[in-house]
């Protein structure tokens, strides 16, 4: 029972050490990682979507 309370504590103080360090992404910061994010979706779009090209052709 005390090694559940122990490791419940440490985990709950290693939460509190990561959320002082977060900070809010500036506009700019936020604006890459959703153009990046974006280019990721659609190249993986694309990608599947010639996978079922080639799919349909060959089968």
């Amino acid at each position: 029972m005390a090694r559940i309370l122990t490791s419940t504590k440490s985990f709950f103080h290693k939460c509190v050490r990561v959320w002082h360090v977060l900070k809010k992404p500036s506009r700019k910061e936020y604006e890459t990682i959703a153009k990046v994010s974006a280019i990721g979706i659609v190249l993986l779009g694309i990608g599947g979507f010639l996978i079922s090209l080639i799919t349909k052709l060959f089968v």
